[in-house]
């Protein structure tokens, strides 16, 4: 299953994860990355505010749990 982590930054605390939500589209084309962005920023705002979001694209393994992190870079907005 694919997932995303979220993260926000700040000069004083740096990187801190807010959340992990998993990707329910059956639709491709519908993955963007700014939808990936709005999402985390409608779920995850009131924990993020003024501070700029990250996210980075992880698998997550469906019968062990175990998460794989994709070779992708933070993407920040």
């Amino acid at each position: 299953m694919v997932a995303y982590e979220f993260f926000s930054y700040d000069e004083k605390n740096g990187y801190e994860l807010i959340g992990i939500l998993p990707e329910r589209r059956n639709d491709p084309n519908r993955i963007t990355m700014e939808s990936i962005l709005n999402w985390g920023r409608m779920i995850f705002g009131t924990n993020a505010e003024g501070k700029k979001i990250s996210f980075k694209r992880t698998t997550i393994d469906d019968v062990s749990d175990e998460t794989f992190e994709a070779n992708s870079p933070l993407n920040n907005y």
